[in-house]
């Protein structure tokens, strides 16, 4: 596939989690506190997706684990917020199965080599092991949220996920300058804004 309809891919997911973002924080300034608007997980869960897709045409393990991960974070808060139940039964089993068919579909009928994703030349070691820890910070910090929300049965956005936001980009981004991977640096960099301002907002919050 031509390179840049696969930065298209990239970057309309990158456009959604943005907007998602984008959301938050002006909902969150207009309150005057750190808010988690449900359109933040719907946004977040088709970005999700795309970009899941954007990874494996990169052959790129460490977009493809970051993603995996954090789709199904989506779909619980989505749960714990009760807009779940909101969702046609056959749309629910659609959204849980969509990132499972796409793997088996890559691996049952794909063309590729799947060793690339895990052995890609046109990737270091050490850059790949970057790339790597970067999507598992970035990663932790919904797991974190995810643990946090249950723990109070609502959906949260607390300073934890905020700062291990800002320390996963920062890391992704060092990964995406030595890959050259503009979706990864343009969606990343512009997060960086928002999580500082998030930060802001709930050290004001608490003085």
């Amino acid at each position: 596939m031509n390179d840049w309809l696969i930065y298209a891919v990239g970057f309309f997911a990158q456009l959604l989690f943005s907007g998602r973002t984008l959301h938050q924080w002006l909902t969150s300034e207009k309150k005057k506190k750190v808010v988690t608007p449900s359109l933040f997980w719907k946004l977040g869960l088709l970005a999700a997706f795309i970009l899941l897709i954007y990874g494996y045409l990169r052959q790129d393990f460490a977009i493809i684990l970051g993603q995996f991960f954090m789709y199904y974070i989506y779909v619980r808060n989505l749960q714990i917020q009760k807009v779940w139940d909101s969702f046609y039964n056959f749309f629910k089993v659609l959204i849980l199965a969509l990132p499972v068919l796409c793997v088996l579909g890559v691996v049952l009928f794909g063309t590729m080599d799947t060793e690339m994703l895990f052995k890609n030349e046109d990737i270091p070691f050490w850059l790949l092991s970057i790339g790597v820890v970067g999507q598992i910070v970035f990663s932790t910090r919904f797991i974190y949220q995810w643990l946090y929300s249950e723990a109070r049965q609502k959906s949260s956005l607390p300073f934890g996920f905020w700062l291990l936001s800002l320390i996963g980009s920062v890391i992704v981004i060092f990964y995406a300058l030595f890959r050259k991977d503009p979706v990864l640096f343009v969606g990343h960099f512009f997060g960086l804004i928002v999580y500082v301002r998030n930060i802001i907002l709930i050290r004001n919050a608490k003085s």
